[in-house]
């Protein structure tokens, strides 16, 4: 018998058959339990800045540009139970954040720096930063 016929026969009764299986899955919306922590990201550069979200490890979306001398102020919504910042996209629903990052407009990949948040943003209910070009490249704190 060629492998050619066996191995898709054995591959059908493995437990990989039942990995492409699909779960309904129940996203949270609203704020209900949610502490608002609102981001403040202030330009003092002379370059436009173009800010997105990881909302996991395959999504992510543009959420802020700022102009140079100008400031974005998103909401963000912690979790105090697992320490989850989220944000809400049009329905309402929580995106789970883990990653922000800003970075120059037009180069925003290549230039880009981390924005971080922890439970200290939250238990101050608020978070500012402030980012500025430096020798080519972006700095922000």
């Amino acid at each position: 018998m060629k492998i050619r016929y066996v191995l898709p026969v054995a591959l059908a009764f493995t437990s990989f058959a039942n990995a492409v299986e699909l779960h309904h899955i129940i996203v949270r919306k609203g704020t209900d339990g949610l502490d608002m922590v609102p981001l403040t990201i202030s330009n003092v550069g002379n370059e436009g800045l173009s800010c997105n979200a990881d909302f996991a490890h395959w999504y992510s979306a543009g959420i802020a540009t700022v102009e140079p001398g100008e400031s974005a102020r998103l909401e963000l919504w912690f979790d105090p139970k697992t320490g989850t910042f989220t944000i809400l996209n049009d329905k309402r629903e929580n995106l789970p954040v883990e990653r922000l990052r800003c970075g120059l407009s037009g180069r925003a990949y290549a230039t880009r720096v981390q924005i971080t948040l922890d439970r200290t943003d939250a238990a101050k209910g608020e978070r500012a930063v402030s980012c500025v070009t430096r020798h080519d490249s972006l700095v922000c704190r």
